[in-house]
């Protein structure tokens, strides 16, 4: 019998898409690497749903810095190694050949446009992407959760768009890194010194390709979403009220 698995990734968007596609499993893969405040997130998340969360692990790395240090390879134009090992190699392992999967994909041009990729890559794969079907944002998806009840990772409202990875090398933004820098010393120094060791410049400046220690002291970072909820959003709201009871 198939399954209808939704990939939660303790991200607001992964969050709405799980609430709205009525899976039989929620998937969580792990990669050691994300803010503490997500697993409160997820904690809540799990009362939310109604059901528990399966954690997925490759066995073979703790976290995202032991696939950098040991690939010797950080991120480029095909992605990053850690994406490939902490969650694409888990969800292979674990799915069946006639699973549903869930995916958080919101209608954001960007993420609309990595939910057609994946769907180009993996042919075989029956893929649901409810916020895209519902036209629902990223601003939509975190007025939704703080509408549920639950507050958002902290992330979040510390200016990042996402609750990943903290550093995401798939990140080229030098506002990013700037606002890594700032909230995240700790790690910025040791992507810093990693990403010099291994000679990758992981972000651009005038069309320059810089490492992330060479962003100035004065860069901007990037800003907070701000929770937007208009029609669309609206309706998966009721949607959502209307199955809870």
């Amino acid at each position: 019998m198939s399954r209808r698995i939704s990939w939660y990734s303790c991200g607001a968007a992964s969050g709405i898409a799980t609430k709205l596609g009525n899976p039989d499993v929620i998937a969580y893969c792990e990669t050691g690497a994300e803010d503490e405040d997500n697993q409160r997130f997820m904690r809540d998340c799990a009362l939310w749903f109604g059901q528990p969360i399966t954690r997925l692990r490759n066995p073979d790395y703790p976290d995202t810095w032991a696939v950098w240090e040991k690939r010797r390879f950080l991120s480029g134009v095909a992605g990053a190694p850690c994406t490939g090992e902490l969650k694409v190699s888990p969800r292979l392992e674990f799915q069946r050949p006639d699973d549903v999967h869930i995916f958080g994909y919101t209608a954001d041009a960007s993420d609309v446009k990595r939910a057609k990729t994946l769907r180009e890559n993996w042919p075989e794969l029956t893929i649901e992407t409810p916020l895209i079907d519902r036209g629902l944002t990223k601003a939509a998806c975190l007025a939704m959760i703080h509408s549920a009840g639950i507050k958002p990772p902290r992330v979040y409202a510390m200016g990042f768009p996402n609750a990943n990875c903290i550093p995401c090398v798939k990140a080229t933004s030098p506002d990013y890194w700037a606002l890594v820098r700032l909230r995240f010393p700790a790690e910025f120094e040791r992507m810093a010194k990693l990403s010099r060791e291994l000679g990758a410049r992981l972000t651009r400046i005038n069309n320059e390709r810089i490492f992330v220690d060479e962003i100035p002291q004065e860069w901007p970072v990037t800003e907070a979403i701000a929770p937007e909820c208009d029609f669309l959003c609206s309706l998966a709201t009721e949607d959502l009220a209307a199955d809870a009871h």
